[in-house]
């Protein structure tokens, strides 16, 4: 993994999430706005595979796990797309609070993917 780009990725994700759960408190349902930002999120994880499946063969591969980093990084990609779905069929605040827990969750995959590749965790 690209350290800057684990770090943006973590960044965007809290951000996002952030944004949804207040948004949903606040009472707002589902809109462009918090379907956007988690289609952000999915973008950079769809980028992240891209790199994660090119790292290695240009000499950075994983220090541990690597199917536990697989484990990871497909569920992350599988979160955003689930809870938009949830959010389009159930349109309530709620609905905008469960993308910005996605969001959060994702977040924290992707820092503990970056302590995978890195070795650092120990």
């Amino acid at each position: 993994m690209i350290e800057w780009f684990a770090i943006a990725q973590v960044a965007v994700a809290a951000a996002a999430g952030i944004l949804c759960v207040t948004l949903g408190l606040v009472g707002r349902r589902p809109s462009d706005l918090s379907v956007g930002a988690l289609a952000l999120v999915l973008v950079l994880l769809l980028a992240q595979v891209v790199v994660s499946i090119v790292a290695p063969f240009a000499g950075n591969p994983p220090q541990e796990s690597v199917l536990e980093f697989w484990v990871y990084l497909v569920s992350a990609v599988l979160l955003p797309p689930a809870a938009v779905f949830w959010a389009l069929i159930e349109r309530s605040r709620w609905s905008t609070v469960i993308m910005g827990v996605a969001a959060l969750s994702v977040a924290v995959m992707v820092w503990r993917m970056q302590v995978i590749w890195t070795g650092s965790g120990a």
